[in-house]
């Protein structure tokens, strides 16, 4: 935890390649696991070093931290017209937020299911379920660059036996 920004408590993360983050204590407690730590550390979550996020990177981390940003409470939000400008404002920015490659939308929702950042993992998970909308186990193998399915031949065939409604 470091100083504050404009009056905003300021939250520091660390990603797993020791990249450090300044986030507003409002954006970092969406994050559950953020929350959890910063409660179980009595407010100092690991103190002046910041807290570790062990299971993710930089990259993927600035992504969860721009998401977080925009969608903290604001401090004066209260008006119902302005709620609903700031909607349609949300609305627009996860549409263009989550329009990222299929490996960046993979290592997103990773990262939302270990910070516990449930909008973000809603908005990756349907983005990820209308990716294979409509496609064969192929396509969706194709568009996750799944070679291998884990399975000997005679496990898949009773795989595909099992289901044959799903190969339709």
């Amino acid at each position: 935890m470091a100083g504050d920004n404009d009056g905003a408590t300021m939250i520091t993360l660390v990603s797993s390649d020791d990249v450090r983050f300044e986030v507003p204590e409002a954006a970092a407690t969406l994050s559950q696991t953020v929350r959890r730590l910063i409660e179980e550390g009595g407010g100092h979550a690991a103190g002046s070093a910041g807290i570790p996020l062990p299971n993710v990177d930089a990259l993927i981390l600035l992504k969860v931290i721009e998401y977080c940003n925009k969608h903290a409470p604001a401090p004066d939000a209260g008006a119902a017209a302005a709620a609903m400008v700031g909607k349609q404002d949300l609305e627009s920015f996860d549409r263009e937020f989550i329009n990222v490659d299929t490996s960046t939308l993979c290592s997103l929702i990773m990262a939302a299911d270990y910070l516990k950042v449930t909008g973000l993992a809603e908005l990756a998970g349907q983005a990820i379920a209308d990716l294979i909308k409509g496609k064969t186990p192929e396509e969706i193998k194709k568009a996750f660059r799944i070679t291998d399915s884990g399975f000997t031949a005679e496990e898949e065939e009773e795989i595909r036996r099992e289901n044959a409604w799903a190969y339709e």
